[in-house]
């Protein structure tokens, strides 16, 4: 893996409840396919996955993570 890549990745992983979690969007992206067929998939295979493999965040903890993004966003657009 190239460091521009794994940097890129990194960016992506965030703590969530003590925990280092990528969003299924990022993890779509990463993958090449849709946030949809990636959830689908999940649900279709569950009992491949351990059972804390995924779980919804609350209301407060996407506001605090949008807050995050929106930050990091913000610094790369004032660079």
């Amino acid at each position: 893996m190239k460091e521009a890549e794994k940097i890129s990745i990194e960016s992506k992983i965030h703590i969530i409840r003590h925990q280092r979690v990528m969003l299924d969007r990022d993890l779509a992206e990463l993958y090449g396919v849709k946030t949809g067929a990636l959830n689908q998939s999940v649900k279709r295979n569950i009992e491949r996955f351990p059972d804390d493999f995924m779980f919804s965040l609350s209301r407060e903890e996407i506001m605090n993570l949008s807050q995050i993004v929106t930050s990091s966003i913000n610094r790369v657009r004032c660079l």
